[in-house]
């Protein structure tokens, strides 16, 4: 595996990580109360906090993306 894939590789993660976290987004934006209505049928939770816990994963989803996505893909860049 040359370092031409790998980079190619964490592109594509990360592409598709950014997509699945718009998806996410735009998800939680326009169907916000049906994902609150199917959710606290399982799990007793106010709204706020519901709010709360979907912004917060979010906001690690695109720490992680970040993190393990393009940092590395930069740092190949940079070397190749």
């Amino acid at each position: 595996m040359t370092i031409d894939t790998i980079r190619d590789v964490l592109l594509y993660c990360a592409l598709i990580n950014m997509g699945l976290l718009f998806w996410w987004a735009l998800f939680f934006m326009f169907a916000h109360d049906f994902v609150y209505r199917m959710h606290s049928r399982w799990f007793s939770i106010p709204s706020e906090k519901f709010d709360a816990i979907h912004y917060t994963g979010m906001a690690f989803y695109k720490i992680c993306i970040f993190l393990f996505n393009i940092a590395p893909w930069i740092a190949l860049k940079i070397v190749a």
